[in-house]
């Protein structure tokens, strides 16, 4: 597995930031699911919950990782949508969300989409799972997903940006965070359009025309990023951060099966 240095992301990890950053919510009850339940050791005795949502062997995969608030339960609705499209959908959580374990802070986050990915990897050799792995992130799980996409091109075959952010420091403002005495700068943030320059693989960049959280120059500036000769931009119209799939559902979903069948 590649070695991350989790310390990189220490200007991130002070109290008074982790506290607009992350906002865990675990999973209540025994709630019944349509996906298949995992848990990825992570170390420090700390599991991370997933479930994947499986279609068949030959399909694409999608690796998953949702925003901020979410957790994988709440995709039960729409992973059998992502199976209808013959797609498999894994969908993973953080640190303290879901059934996972643990805290969340940005270093762990960055070093535990690792082990996430290697666990995939390995399932899905030992079920025979054959087909492409496009690895998406939406909101802030656009920092673990374009992590992956910068350092495992090898490994995977695309890349699903949806509400990503491309600058660290304007959003953590506009989630409130106290910038004094923090020594933050772009470049000790999550760089995520410095990763984008890198991802050479086909690319689909989904942004809400009226996003109130990241803006939609935001995804402009990730698309222009990134130098992959097959890359896409879908604005959604009229749309806003959280309500981004509730207006465009079925014009959301075939972006996303037309760009996998490019890839296929």
């Amino acid at each position: 597995m590649k070695n991350i240095d989790s310390n990189r992301y220490t200007a991130l990890d002070h109290p008074s930031i982790l506290s607009v950053l992350f906002h865990p919510r675990a999973q209540i009850g025994e709630q019944p699911s349509e996906g298949n339940e995992h848990l990825i050791a992570a170390g420090d005795d700390i599991n991370i919950g997933a479930r994947f949502y499986i279609n068949n062997p030959e399909s694409p995969n999608i690796l998953f990782f949702h925003g901020n608030g979410e957790i994988v339960a709440d995709y039960d609705g729409l992973g059998p949508a992502y199976n209808s499209l013959g797609i498999n959908f894994l969908a993973v959580d953080y640190r303290g969300y879901g059934r996972s374990g643990g805290y969340p802070t940005a270093g762990k986050m960055m070093t535990d989409c690792h082990v996430i990915f290697e666990y995939t990897i390995k399932w899905l050799k030992q079920n025979e799972h054959n087909g492409p792995l496009i690895i998406m992130g939406r909101s802030l799980g656009s920092a673990s997903a374009l992590e992956l996409s910068s350092s495992r091109q090898d490994s995977i075959n695309g890349l699903i940006i949806e509400s990503g952010f491309a600058y660290t420091l304007p959003l953590l403002k506009l989630l409130g965070a106290s910038m004094q005495d923090h020594k933050l700068t772009e470049a000790n943030g999550f760089c995520n359009l410095e990763k984008m320059t890198h991802h050479q693989k086909p690319a689909l960049i989904i942004h809400a025309e009226h996003d109130h959280i990241i803006p939609f120059s935001d995804a402009q500036a990730l698309f222009h990023a990134c130098p992959a000769k097959n890359k896409t931009f879908k604005m959604i119209k009229d749309a806003n951060h959280n309500d981004i799939l509730a207006r465009s559902f079925l014009e959301y979903m075939k972006t996303i099966k037309n760009f996998l069948s490019d890839i296929n």
